[in-house]
C-alpha cells in the first residue's frame, strides 16, 4: 500500500464512543460530546463529557498510585525502561496516532506526523534518559555537618493542554512529570481528545502502572475548574489562553495554593533587516505563520521589515502564501490544513474585518474557502500597513493572518518587537553578527530565532515572559516544575 492509501484506510475507520482513561481502563460517563471533524464538518465519534465527580475519581486514583509509590518507588532504571517502551509504541503507532489527531483537529499531515507522534516519541525518550541522570546534591557544608539536597516528586500533577498540538504539548507535560515520579491527571482540549486517549492506552501497554496516568475529557469550565480547585492536586501545568490562565491562578488561591505553570501564547515578531537573505527569509516567514493555519503558539504573526525593502519583501511573502495548497489535511499534496473549528474560523474572519476597517491594506487572502466541503478552511492572509494601534498588531488571532509593519532603524525595530504584552518567541534576520546579538538581548521574549524560524528541539526550554506565562516546557529545566527540593541537614 502507498502511504496515501494507508492514510485513507485509517481515515475510513469508525471510532467508537470514547470514555475517560482512569486507573488503567476506559470509563464511559452518563453524558457525551460530539466530536466534529474540521475536515468536512462531520461527526467522528463522541467523548465523555466529564463531571467534577469524574475528576475526583481520577485524582483519587492518581493520589493512591503516588502514595503507595507504585511508580515513584520503582528503581530509576525500571521507570526508564517503561518510558522507553512507551516511546517505542508511540513510534510504532505513529501513522494511526497522526491520522486520528488530524481527523480531530485539522493539522496538515506533513506537519502532524512530525510534530505529533514524532515529537511525542522523542520527548518521552528524552525524559526517560533523564530519570537516572538528574539527581540531588551534596552541599559544601562545615566539617561538622552534611547537607544533602533531595529532589522529590510533587505528587499529583494536573495537566491541561490545548487542541492545536495535543500529543506534542501533552508529552511536554507528561514526560518530565512522570520522569520525576509523579502521577498525572490530564485534561485534553474538548475538541481534540482522541489522540491523547490513545496515548494513555499505549502507556498502560508499555507497563505504566494503573492510576499513574489518567485522562478526563469534557468541557474546560467543568473538568478544568474541578482539577484546578482540587485540594489533592499539587501542581497545574497549562497551555492555552490568557483568560483561562488567569482563572487557574484564581482557583489556586481559592484552594490549596497549588503552583500554576502557564504557557499563554504570543504575538511574536519576525524582524527582517535589509541585509538578510531575503529569499530565504520570505519563504521561512510564510511557513512561520501559515503552517497549521497559523494555529501555533510561537507563530511569527507580526512581520517587521526594514522600510527600504518592505514592499518588495511583502510581495515575496504574499507570493509564497498564494502558492500554498489549502485543503484536506489528510491529502499528502496539501500544504495547509483546516482551521480547527467553525468558531475559530469566524474569529479569524473577524480579525480580517477589523484590520480592514482600521486602515490596514489587504495584500492577499482574507476569505473562507472550500465551504462546499463542510470543512473550515481559510486563505493565508497578509495585511500591510499594520500599526501598533491596530488590533491585529496587539492581539493573538491564532489563525493564518500575517501583520506587516515597516521600520526605519534597529532601535525602532526592537521597540516595535517589544510593543506587546506577550513574550514567547521572535526572530531576527540579518547578516550582521553584532546586530544579531544586540537584538537577542533587546527582545523581551523566551525564544529568539536568528536567520530561521521554528525548529528548537526538546533540548532547549520554551519559556514565556510577560503575559506569555511562566515556567519552562522542554529541556531538563522542565523537571523543576515537577519536583520539590528537600534539605537533609545531618550532624556528623
Amino acid at each position: 500500500m502507498t502511504e496515501q492509501s494507508k492514510i485513507d484506510a485509517l481515515r475510513a475507520q469508525a471510532v467508537p464512543a470514547q470514555g475517560h482513561w482512569i486507573n488503567g481502563a476506559r470509563a464511559l460517563g452518563n453524558t457525551s460530546m460530539a466530536v466534529i471533524s474540521p475536515i468536512d464538518g462531520q461527526q467522528i465519534t463522541t467523548i465523555t463529557d466529564g463531571t467534577a465527580a469524574d475528576v475526583d475519581r481520577a485524582v483519587a486514583n492518581a493520589k493512591t498510585a503516588f502514595d503507595d509509590r507504585r511508580w515513584a518507588g520503582m528503581p530509576p532504571a525500571a521507570r526508564k525502561t517503561v518510558m522507553h517502551r512507551w516511546a517505542d509504541l508511540i513510534a510504532d503507532n505513529a501513522l494511526e496516532l497522526a491520522v486520528l489527531g488530524i481527523r480531530d483537529n485539522g493539522t496538515e499531515f506533513g506537519m502532524a506526523i512530525k510534530a505529533e507522534p514524532g515529537s511525542a516519541a522523542a520527548t518521552i525518550r528524552y525524559y526517560a534518559e533523564a530519570i537516572d541522570k538528574v539527581y540531588g546534591e551534596i552541599a559544601p557544608t562545615a566539617e561538622t555537618h552534611l547537607g544533602l539536597v533531595h529532589r522529590e516528586p510533587v505528587g499529583v500533577v494536573g495537566a491541561i493542554v490545548p487542541w492545536n498540538f495535543p500529543l506534542m504539548i501533552g508529552t511536554w507535560k507528561l514526560g518530565p512529570a512522570l520522569a520525576a515520579g509523579n502521577s498525572v491527571v490530564l485534561k485534553p482540549g474538548e475538541t481534540a481528545s482522541l489522540s491523547l486517549l490513545r496515548l494513555a492506552e499505549l502507556a498502560s501497554e508499555a507497563g505504566l502502572p494503573d492510576g499513574v496516568l489518567n485522562v478526563v475529557t469534557g468541557n474546560g469550565a467543568v473538568v478544568g475548574e474541578a482539577l484546578a480547585l482540587h485540594p489533592d492536586v499539587s501542581t497545574i501545568a497549562f497551555t492555552g489562553s490568557g483568560a483561562t490562565g488567569r482563572r487557574l491562578l484564581e482557583y489556586s488561591a481559592r484552594s490549596n495554593l497549588k503552583r500554576c505553570f502557564l504557557e499563554l501564547g504570543g504575538k511574536s515578531a519576525n524582524v527582517v533587516f535589509a541585509d538578510s537573505n531575503l529569499d530565504k527569509a520570505a519563504k521561512v516567514a510564510a511557513g512561520g505563520i501559515f503552517r497549521n493555519s497559523g494555529q501555533v503558539c510561537v507563530a511569527g504573526s507580526r512581520l517587521l521589515v526594514e522600510a527600504t525593502v518592505a514592499d518588495d519583501f511583502t510581495a515575496r511573502v504574499a507570493e509564497h502564501a498564494e502558492a500554498f495548497r489549502v485543503g484536506d489535511p489528510l491529502d499528502l499534496a496539501t500544504h495547509i490544513g483546516a482551521v480547527h473549528s467553525e468558531r475559530e474560523l469566524q474569529k479569524n474572519l473577524g480579525f480580517v474585518t477589523d484590520a480592514t476597517e482600521e486602515g490596514a491594506t489587504l495584500v492577499t487572502g482574507g476569505n473562507r474557502i472550500l465551504a462546499e466541503t463542510g470543512g473550515t478552511y481559510m486563505q493565508p492572509t497578509v495585511f500591510k500597513g499594520v500599526t501598533p494601534n491596530h488590533r491585529l498588531f496587539r492581539e493573538e488571532a491564532f489563525g493564518p493572518i500575517l501583520a506587516v509593519t515597516p521600520f526605519e532603524s534597529e532601535a525602532e525595530a526592537m521597540a516595535l518587537a517589544n510593543a506587546t504584552d506577550y513574550g514567547l518567541a521572535g526572530a531576527v534576520w540579518t547578516r550582521d553578527l553584532s546586530r544579531a546579538h544586540r537584538c537577542i538581548r533587546a527582545m523581551r521574549t523566551g525564544v529568539v530565532h536568528v536567520n530561521c524560524y521554528g525548529g528548537p528541539d526538546i533540548t532547549v526550554p520554551l519559556a514565556g515572559v510577560g503575559q506569555s506565562g511562566n515556567g519552562a516546557d522542554k529541556s531538563l529545566h522542565a523537571l523543576d516544575k515537577y519536583t520539590d527540593l528537600k534539605t537533609a541537614w545531618i550532624e556528623l
